[in-house]
């Protein structure tokens, strides 16, 4: 086996671009495809597989840019079996430094039928074509499409035949997700022991998740001796998806002991690009996904938050900021205990006593019960027992919004900040951006705007509209909400009401004098 095989590094081979934008739905625009590619390209991916060059003017389009502004990564585009697919390939990864073909062809009895080829027949091209691959580029990568159901002997026999033919990297494709780790691992294995001049080249494998074990059978692969892991970010890909390349990345990473491998990948980026991969594929991440779900690095158990508050390792394999999260996150619900409520009290600037505590824990509880999260605020306003909105500084006077085909809508507010009227004049994208814009003209904020809710209380036009306005600054979370016949007036009240609740929460912290920086988030 060669250095590059024996070798410690494994490969990222990121198909996000490729395979996770076949899935119905996620297609991405030009610029989300350039805006992934670099993100991924400074996450520290080795190769990314920009598009399928063939597919359409816009596909080539797009790799051809991604080649000419990578700039550590290899550009790969995928290619059929056949010479038009691979020339419009080239051309269009031939401006990366490091370009790569990637060419393909179905090597199972099932695949072999769609084209009617027989075995020699498909031999043959296998030969051509990669042939004809490698004459226009020295890093070429063949694909026996599904061939984890492909006969034993015909894989080899094509194997041996791409390399002959001068493919340097051998992807082996479980293009159904119907292989079992232990399968995975001994399929790569024999492979490297049985086909001639396999040692000279890099084994990949191809992992779909269709029965749930993508990464599990990555990871098997790898220790079977495939150096390169194709992958994509959330897992994305078509039916049930792809392995993830934030799993088998923090895999490597946490478990060093039993998988000694090593990869290039920048992991406190991992958060970042599944966010925004998630935002322009129009996929959402699943709450308990893996490394990247919202709940991944949650607990709400009681048991658990105590466990938490004592050691983190006890419930923690890995630590959040590996991945490019600020911290864990311990979310009040009907579960948890006495130990995390009072954590979030002190958070919050409230200092109880056993007994104080036990009285708030307990209206806590009928609380959790009949919501099935608890919020910051809804903590604060427990201990607000008492107070009215009179002490709310910020109070909202009047709005006026016009708006319409014409253009932009423009929003006229007035506020009261303190006792003292404040008038804003904004522009902004539709009227509900226009007055949010307005009020934080007059009361500057770094408070970023997570959750924008409406919701008719009554049917017809005059219906009522309530409003929920959920806001973020330091880690600290607080929703406003109101009613009105007005959805746009019931909207800025909603937000002025979550940003009182904010400024509550600095007086019991201590931090209500902090300087406040204006941060436009239109």
């Amino acid at each position: 086996m060669t250095s590059a095989n024996a070798s410690d590094r494994v490969y990222i081979f990121d198909t996000t671009l490729r395979d996770g934008e076949q899935s119905p739905g996620a297609t991405m625009t030009h610029e989300e495809k350039l805006e992934i590619a670099e993100l991924l390209d400074d996450m520290g991916v080795d190769i990314i597989e920009a598009g399928f060059p063939i597919a359409s003017e816009g596909d080539f389009n797009a790799v051809s840019e991604i080649a000419k502004r990578s700039k550590n990564a290899v550009i790969c585009g995928l290619a059929r079996a056949n010479a038009k697919d691979i020339d419009r390939c080239f051309e269009a990864v031939k401006h990366a430094a490091q370009p790569r073909i990637h060419t393909f062809i179905g090597t199972s009895e099932l695949h072999r039928a769609i084209p009617n080829l027989t075995m020699d027949e498909m031999a043959e091209r296998i030969h051509d074509t990669v042939t004809h691959a490698r004459n226009l580029c020295d890093n070429v990568q063949w694909s026996p499409m599904d061939a984890t159901r492909t006969e034993w002997d015909y894989l080899c026999r094509v194997i041996e035949i791409a390399i002959k033919a001068g493919a340097t990297t051998i992807n082996v494709p479980d293009t159904v997700g119907y292989t079992a780790p232990m399968e995975s691992a001994d399929l790569i294995k024999r492979l490297i022991e049985t086909v001639p001049g396999a040692d000279e080249v890099i084994f990949a494998t191809h992992c779909h998740n269709d029965l749930g074990m993508a990464t599990a059978n990555a990871l098997a692969a790898v220790a079977g001796g495939a150096r390169q892991i194709e992958c994509t970010i959330n897992g994305l890909g078509e039916r049930a998806g792809n392995t993830a390349l934030e799993e088998v990345v923090m895999a490597l990473k946490t478990r060093h002991d039993i998988m000694p491998w090593t990869t290039g990948v920048d992991t406190t980026k991992i958060m970042n690009i599944s966010r925004r991969v998630a935002a322009v594929s129009g996929f959402a991440v699943q709450f308990n996904k893996a490394i990247v779900g919202k709940n991944a690095f949650a607990h709400e158990s009681g048991i658990h938050q105590d466990g938490m508050l004592k050691n983190r390792e006890n419930f923690e394999i890995m630590r959040p900021e590996d991945v490019g999260l600020a911290g864990t996150s311990l979310p009040l619900g009907k579960h948890s205990g006495r130990a995390a409520l009072r954590d979030k009290l002190e958070h919050l600037g409230f200092e109880v006593g056993d007994n104080q505590l036990k009285d708030v824990f307990v209206r806590f509880k009928d609380l959790a019960d009949r919501k099935k999260e608890v919020f910051d605020d809804d903590i604060v306003a427990l201990m607000r027992v008492g107070e009215t909105a009179e002490s709310d500084r910020l109070k909202l006077i009047t709005l006026r919004v016009v708006c319409g085909t014409g253009g932009p809508a423009d929003a006229t507010l007035v506020m009261m900040v303190d006792g003292e009227e404040k008038t804003a004049i904004e522009k902004g994208d539709g009227p509900v951006d226009a007055a949010f814009k307005a009020i934080r003209k007059v009361y500057p904020n770094t408070a970023h705007l997570e959750l924008y809710q409406v919701n008719a209380v009554t049917e017809g036009t005059d219906a009522q509209a309530t409003v929920s306005v959920r806001l973020e600054e330091d880690g600290n979370i607080a929703t406003g909400q109101s009613a009105d016949t007005d959805t746009v007036v019931a909207s800025a009240k909603a937000y002025i009401h979550a940003l009182n609740r904010l400024l509550t929460r600095r007086s019991k912290t201590g931090e209500d004098t902090k300087e406040i920086s204006y941060k436009d988030q239109s």
